[in-house]
């Protein structure tokens, strides 16, 4: 799915050329006119904006009342103003309101597909670092997940619920899908975010030291137990406690892990008294935990004490939507600490992404594209730069990436200046053999860009009434030159009925 871009502006000639440009540039627009009505399509968290082209000047709430109550709402999706006004004092005000850029009417496509582009890399960047940050300080929270997902939608919902209360989750999923990401954002969603987050890989813990390590252990408890160690448990009182991997626990610490979950306390090896502990538990597993029980490998009574709340995270490539903006977070994390620039990602590079079969899911994801990066050439990442990705047979299934036809055609050649977006949902536009700018519609023929001009033009006189001063006023052009255009599109007749 491509970016979404949300479009303010109260004239409808200047809507549809900016919709126009939008989606040229390769990505998703929704148009309102006014203030107030870009407010509540922002305030829509069941449609994300990834970004936003405010007009300045509108009747009502105008662009510097639209940037305040942005920042009131605590709304960081970056914005790109425009004005036809492009005074200094339009400048300072409207960046100091939270702008992340400022253009002067009319944009041309190559100066708004620049600004575009940074507003959006700027904004992953900044989520990426603040995704890192609230991780470390325990504090993520749902918002911090990157999915469009319908299928992750119903994941997330329930996730919200469960961060409300105590309740024990189950997460379960495949290898790299998010499992501990997913319960970091219960337990910062939840009234335990400032306590601890503890994490315990039950997979990665020997058969003899588990119940040490869990439930702690006096000195002297056993050979090498030079030290009081208080366990997993009493670090985590208050707070959070995720077992990872729970299917891997041997059946002997099961039955103390299932007294310790019925009790609420625990027992230091080699200790006397059992200690009070308040925890909350989160698990997950990789595995299919009831065909573990019904093999006899896992407690069943353990099992329905961790299994009262089962989620389920899809793998990869059942929410294939996700990979573009997976891969722009990715590119401006990696981008950073490598120092590379890399603007653009070809569209056999995004075909082979896209319908690959990930088997790591989000976590091999991640390490395809540090890998592309370090080992790329140029500041465009190709096919080439994925060699271990090798593209699933999803003949006859629907795409549901938006306007992911185009990722099955040749790389268009560009308009210099111009980059090819992440997934773009339009062929940019090309270059006729003798030079002439032009774009492709939808039965991918070629359209001359004087074609579009007097679309456009026969648009604003309808729409303006044949007020032809005004037409000219709002297309920024002269009466005469108007006049001109409008004999060479055969509109003669036209300009003598409303003259």
């Amino acid at each position: 799915m491509a970016a979404t871009i949300l479009i303010a502006d109260d004239d409808a000639v200047q809507r549809r050329l900016l919709d126009n440009m939008v989606q040229r540039c390769g990505y998703r627009t929704i148009v309102v006119e006014s203030g107030d009505a870009a407010m509540t399509v922002l305030a829509d968290e069941t449609q994300p904006i990834d970004a936003v082209v405010l007009d300045l000047v509108m009747p009502g709430l105008d662009g510097l009342g639209v940037l305040a109550r942005m920042r009131d709402a605590s709304l960081h999706v970056p914005v790109v103003v425009q004005t036809a006004h492009g005074g200094i004092d339009n400048v300072v005000s409207a960046m100091r309101a939270g702008a992340h850029d400022f253009v002067v009417k009319p944009v041309g496509i190559e100066r708004l597909q620049v600004s575009l582009r940074n507003a959006l890399d700027a904004s992953a960047l900044k989520g990426e670092l603040q995704r890192i940050r609230h991780s470390r300080e325990g504090r993520l929270t749902f918002k911090d997940i990157v999915t469009r997902s319908e299928a992750m939608a119903h994941v997330l919902a329930i996730g919200q619920k469960a961060a409300a209360s105590a309740i024990p989750v189950l997460i379960e999923g495949e290898s790299g899908v998010g499992k501990e990401l997913f319960a970091r954002a219960i337990h910062g969603s939840s009234e335990r975010a400032s306590k601890p987050f503890v994490t315990v890989n039950c997979g990665a813990i020997p058969d003899n030291l588990v119940e040490s390590i869990l439930f702690g252990h006096e000195k002297g408890a056993f050979t090498g137990a030079t030290e009081r160690h208080a366990g997993k448990f009493v670090e985590a009182s208050g707070g959070t406690l995720f077992l990872d991997e729970v299917s891997e626990l041997p059946l002997t610490a099961q039955v103390k892990l299932l007294r310790a979950l019925q009790q609420g306390e625990v027992e230091a090896v080699g200790g006397r008294k059992p200690v009070k502990v308040d925890v909350r538990i989160i698990s997950a597993t990789n595995r299919n935990l009831l065909n573990h029980v019904k093999a006899g490998h896992f407690r069943d009574d353990l099992f329905y004490r961790l299994h009262v709340l089962p989620l389920t995270i899809p793998p990869l490539r059942a929410r294939r939507e996700d990979i573009p903006h997976l891969l722009r977070h990715f590119l401006a994390r990696f981008g950073a600490e490598e120092n590379r620039a890399i603007a653009r990602v070809s569209a056999g590079a995004m075909e082979r992404l896209v319908t690959a079969d990930w088997p790591g899911n989000v976590r091999q994801l991640e390490n395809a594209v540090y890998r592309a990066v370090v080992l790329s050439d140029g500041d465009e990442l190709r096919a080439e730069d994925f060699p271990a990705i090798v593209g699933a047979d999803v003949a006859g299934e629907e795409s549901p990436i938006h306007g992911a036809e185009a990722l099955t055609l040749p790389q268009p050649s560009r308009v210099p200046g111009q980059d090819i977006p992440i997934v773009p949902a339009q062929p940019v536009p090309a270059m006729l053999p003798h030079g002439n700018l032009s774009m492709l519609d939808e039965q991918g023929e070629t359209r001359p860009l004087e074609e579009m001009e007097a679309e456009i033009i026969r648009f604003a006189v309808s729409h303006y009434r044949g007020q032809m001063s005004e037409v000219a006023r709002r297309l920024k052009i002269g009466r005469s030159t108007l006049y001109r255009k409008m004999d060479e599109i055969g509109g003669a007749a036209s300009k003598a009925e409303v003259s």
